[in-house]
């Protein structure tokens, strides 16, 4: 299947590890230029080093995505480098488990600028090149915004206002033929995941119990399972999708729970 994804330059916030890495790489296969927003330059660099050994082209672009006028700048420097932006992945994110009891008013809105406010601003900013390039959006959400988690009110107010933002701008833009769609994961194995697990006195265990409850093999998705959905979207044939809430999770949040 051609994708139609060659020469296409694809912006992915957090693109440097877990779920925005795996989106990097296949943009990559695809031939698509994937560019990394990220401030980890180490990982970034890494990663685009990678790319390009084997032939690739991507780039990269350190960025602190809670100062808009970065994502300003991430928008400018794809520009000037590249001439155009084709696609943009919201992806950055981390639920940093600012609870209602256990949060405070200055904590929640630090938490609303890591996970929503630069989803707005970069499709703010990327809007006009995208109208050029007829191009289109894809937000990463999480089930936490639909299931809820406890503990976790910053986080999961994002995730609910990227959802909801994902059918109001698929709306605003229909006029310009942008498509946005949001994909929504659940339980994925990820660097993030990883620290989370340790946390735990036995983080095996801990996992075990996890996966017990994933309806699809009893298994954690893989970033790749969660790439390969947005490539789906972003690609020529999803030419006649938008506005839609993609899940890939397993079956976690809709199956019955006797499942398990």
């Amino acid at each position: 299947m051609d994708l139609q994804l060659k020469g296409k330059v694809i912006l992915v916030t957090g693109g440097a590890k877990g779920i925005g890495a795996a989106i990097v790489r296949g943009c990559a296969v695809e031939d698509g230029v994937p560019i990394i927003v990220d401030r980890d330059a180490n990982a970034a660099r890494q990663l685009q080093s990678q790319l390009e050994s084997s032939g690739k082209t991507a780039g990269f672009i350190p960025a602190d995505l809670t100062s808009a006028q970065d994502c300003s700048l991430a928008v400018e420097q794809t520009l000037g480098d590249f001439g155009r932006l084709d696609v943009l992945v919201n992806n950055a994110g981390v639920n940093d488990r600012v609870g209602l009891e256990h949060g405070s008013p200055e904590k929640f809105v630090g938490s609303l600028e890591r996970n929503l406010l630069h989803y707005y601003n970069m499709a703010h900013y990327g809007v006009s090149a995208l109208k050029r390039s007829h191009g289109c959006i894809v937000n990463i959400a999480s089930k936490t915004a639909v299931t809820g988690q406890g503990g976790t009110s910053g986080y999961v107010s994002a995730k609910g206002a990227i959802l909801a933002l994902t059918r109001e701008w698929a709306v605003e833009l229909l006029p310009y033929g942008i498509r946005v769609n949001a994909v929504v994961p659940a339980e994925v194995m990820t660097p993030l995941y990883e620290q989370w697990l340790a946390t735990f006195q036995n983080p095996e265990e801990k996992l075990r119990l996890v996966t017990a409850k994933i309806p699809l093999g009893k298994r954690m998705t893989a970033p790749e399972e969660i790439a390969a959905m947005v490539l789906f979207l972003i690609s020529g044939q999803a030419s006649h999708v938008t506005g839609q809430h993609l899940f890939v999770d397993g079956g976690y949040v809709h199956l019955d729970r006797a499942l398990t």
